[in-house]
């Protein structure tokens, strides 16, 4: 199979298009997002850097180190740390807001794409449910035995419906604790 020549790993040329495909998607998406999501997912990308651990350390820690009189030349102004515990406060406020905008947005993306899965393999199931049943009437026709696989082949030709899977996997769901 030809591999894609942008590839170090040597991907076949189709997966190589296919991931390119994606990327493009999730680029052309991203540049289509709102710009208040792009905000909270650039602020909240920041927050869960290491740069904003540094940030907060150096704000807060000097903010704490002046006002307990550690640095000579330099009065106090919060002594009993009310106007820094406020200021934490609202800050938590914004950031959990942030975090929850980006969160949700991260929720619809991957509902997408849960969604997209299931389809793909829904679409797959049956074109090998087909396959399979195609198969097994050649074998019939041709008189070639299947062996002791018989009532699988049988099973196997059978497509999927959904709803049904779905309400097996909850009939046989052990309760939660």
């Amino acid at each position: 199979m030809p591999v894609s020549p942008d590839s170090g790993d040597a991907v076949p040329v189709p997966l190589a298009e296919t991931i390119r495909a994606i990327m493009e998607r999730r680029e052309r998406e991203t540049r289509a997002a709102p710009t208040t999501l792009r905000i909270a997912a650039a602020v909240t990308n920041f927050l869960g850097s290491m740069w904003s651990g540094a940030v907060h350390a150096a704000v807060y820690g000097s903010w704490i180190v002046v006002n307990l009189g550690l640095v000579p030349g330099l009065a106090p102004w919060d002594p009993t740390f009310v106007m820094l515990g406020m200021i934490a406060s609202v800050e938590a406020i914004f950031l959990t807001t942030f975090v929850l905008i980006n969160q949700n947005r991260l929720a619809a993306v991957e509902e997408e794409r849960s969604e997209l899965a299931l389809q793909v393999a829904l679409l797959s199931e049956k074109r090998s449910s087909t396959l399979l049943a195609i198969i097994a009437r050649l074998a019939e026709r041709l008189d070639v035995p299947v062996g002791d696989t018989g009532e699988d082949v049988g099973a196997l030709t059978t497509a999927l419906e959904p709803g049904a899977v779905i309400e097996e996997i909850r009939r046989q769901k052990p309760a939660p604790l």
